[in-house]
């Protein structure tokens, strides 16, 4: 019987830009830091999955900025791909994304969460987390917007 595969998501919002900070959640069932994030809904893109994760779990808005050096058709905010083992869920493929939110934004945590910090690049490299969590981190935070900007995908709230 062949292992069970899904697509997922990691949203990594940052605040400041580059060299801000980014969101990393203590994760109520795996006890470690994360992003945001979790499994594509049957049809959605992942940048679909990525808006709604972002929404439904944190209550926030945030832009996916067109990211300089980007190539054509790569959607906007997306910095890169990873597959892990996710227990009884199988192999997530997981696309992840850096989305910007504003400097005052407010986490409202869902039920998979109670405990937040945004962490800087020093923070970052102390979290007891992953090391692809922390890797994908420093590329959210060292991504930059595209001189002309005008494909963000803008999340209202």
């Amino acid at each position: 019987m062949s292992q069970r595969r899904a697509f997922s998501v990691a949203v990594y919002a940052r605040r400041g830009g580059v060299n801000g900070e980014v969101l990393v959640i203590r994760h109520r069932r795996l006890k470690t830091w994360l992003p945001i994030g979790g499994e594509l809904e049957a049809g959605e893109t992942p940048l679909e999955a990525a808006v709604r994760e972002l929404r439904e779990e944190t209550g926030m808005s945030a832009a996916f900025p067109a990211l300089a050096g980007a190539l054509d058709g790569v959607p906007v905010g997306l910095i890169g791909y990873e597959e892990h083992p996710a227990g009884s869920k199988g192999l997530h493929m997981n696309f992840v994304f850096v989305a910007d939110v504003a400097a005052d934004a407010e986490v409202v945590p869902n039920e998979e969460f109670g405990e937040w910090r945004w962490v800087d690049r020093l923070a970052l490299a102390g979290l007891d987390s992953p090391l692809n969590v922390r890797q994908f981190g420093y590329l959210a935070l060292d991504a930059e917007v595209a001189a002309h900007d005008h494909e963000a995908l803008v999340l209202d709230e």
